[in-house]
């Protein structure tokens, strides 16, 4: 099986895009995703940076898949238990 590995520019502006998202989106929801409510830990976004400097591509893309079902589940929870879900996206959408 072959290994990718991602691209420094590509992770670079990956992890700018995520630092963005941080600075200006977060704020406006919370500053946390479901799954770092309901578990605590890193969020999504801090999670995917980490992630992003760590693994190859293909488990990026896995781990990440992975990381946004467990969030979705973590808001669905939330959801039921106190009436109130995220407004993240990708991590309410279903996968």
């Amino acid at each position: 099986m072959q290994v990718y590995s991602l691209d420094p520019l590509a992770k670079t502006m990956a992890i700018s895009s995520i630092t963005a998202y941080q600075k200006y989106i977060s704020p406006r929801k919370g500053f946390s995703c479901s799954h770092r409510q309901l578990h605590g830990g890193e969020s999504c976004s801090n999670y995917i940076k980490r992630i992003l400097t760590e693994q190859n591509l293909t488990e990026l893309v896995k781990l990440s898949l992975q990381r946004f079902k467990d969030c979705t589940q973590a808001s669905k929870t939330l959801a039921t238990s106190n009436g109130a879900s995220c407004i993240v996206i990708p991590c309410c959408l279903p996968l």
